[in-house]
C-alpha cells in the first residue's frame, strides 16, 4: 500500500510594508511656498502685511536698522524707550523737496504731537552721513533712522517696488498694537498722527489752509527747479502748511521733466 504525503504549502512571501505617508512633509512644504505656517511651526516666506489694530512680535521685527549717529538699534529698542509708543515717518529721499515738508512740519508740530507719550522718529534709505546733514540744516529735534536695505521700511509696508520707499506714517504702541499704517503726503502724514493722538491743529497752520495763497505759488512755480527747498521751508515756518506740500508736488514734477531723480 503506497502511502499519500501531504504535500507542504509553501508559505507566500509577506507582502512589502506600505509606503510611509508624506502626506504632512507635503503640506508643510505647500504651506510654507504659499506663505502658511508649516507643521513644525517654522518661519514662512510669505510677506506680512501689517494691518491697523494688529499686535506684532517686537522681537527681531524689521531687523537692525542705525541712527543718523551711527548707532545701531531696533525696533524693539526704540518702543522700549519711549513712554508710549512710537511714531516713524517714512520719507524717499533726504534734502529733497516734498521730504524737506514733511520733515518740517513735525519739527514745527514735535511738541504737540510728542504730548501723548510717543517718540518721533523719520525713516529713509539714506546713509547715516546723509542723514545727519538733512538733519543739522533743518534742525530736527528727533534723530532719523537709516534702512538702507529697507528691513524695517519692508516690513512696515512702506516698501516701493523695485527699490524705493513710499512716503507714509506707522505708529506702534508699547504693547505692539499698530495704531496706524498708512501711505500719505507731507500734510497728510501729520494730521493723520495729530488725528491719532486727539492732538489740535495749530491755528497758523488752520489760518494758512482757509487763505487762497495763489501769488506765492506763482512765486513757487517759477523757481521750483532752482529754490524749491528754500521756499518750501519758508512756506512751512510761515505756517502755510497747505501751500508747502502743492510747492514740493510742483518742484517734483519739475525735477522729473528735467531727468533728475525726485523726492
Amino acid at each position: 500500500m503506497v502511502e499519500l504525503r501531504k504535500r507542504k504549502t509553501l508559505a507566500e512571501p509577506a507582502a512589502p510594508p506600505p509606503p510611509a505617508k508624506k502626506a504632512n512633509s507635503v503640506k508643510s512644504a505647500a504651506s510654507s511656498q504659499k506663505g502658511e505656517p508649516s507643521a513644525n511651526g517654522s518661519a514662512t516666506t510669505k510677506k506680512t502685511t501689517i494691518s491697523l489694530g494688529d499686535t506684532i512680535n517686537l522681537d527681531d521685527f524689521g531687523g537692525e536698522i542705525e541712527t543718523n549717529d551711527g548707532e545701531k538699534v531696533t525696533l524693539k529698542k526704540l518702543v522700549d524707550e519711549s513712554k508710549s509708543g512710537i511714531v516713524i515717518f517714512t520719507y524717499p529721499k533726504a534734502s529733497t523737496p516734498g521730504c524737506t515738508t514733511q520733515a518740517c512740519l513735525f519739527r514745527d508740530d514735535f511738541a504737540n504731537l510728542t504730548s501723548t507719550g510717543f517718540a518721533i522718529y523719520g525713516l529713509s534709505r539714506d546713509s547715516p552721513k546723509s542723514n545727519t546733514t538733512f538733519k543739522t540744516k533743518q534742525k530736527l529735534p528727533y534723530t532719523l533712522l537709516c534702512d538702507p536695505k529697507a528691513t524695517l521700511i519692508t516690513a512696515i509696508g512702506m516698501k516701493k517696488a523695485p527699490s524705493g520707499t513710499t512716503r507714509g506714517v506707522f505708529v506702534v504702541s508699547k504693547e505692539g498694537k499698530v495704531e496706524l499704517a498708512t501711505p500719505g503726503g507731507p500734510v497728510a502724514t501729520v494730521d493723520a498722527v495729530r488725528d491719532l493722538i486727539g492732538a489740535k491743529k495749530p491755528d497758523t497752520i488752520e489760518e494758512a489752509a482757509k487763505t487762497d495763497g495763489g501769488e506765492q505759488m506763482e512765486t513757487t512755480v517759477e523757481g521750483a527747479k532752482t529754490d524749491a527747498s528754500e521756499t518750501e521751508h519758508a512756506n512751512v515756518t510761515n505756517g502755510n502748511a497747505a501751500a508747502a506740500e502743492v510747492a514740493a508736488e510742483v518742484a517734483d514734477s519739475a525735477e522729473k521733466l528735467d531727468g533728475t531723480p525726485k523726492a
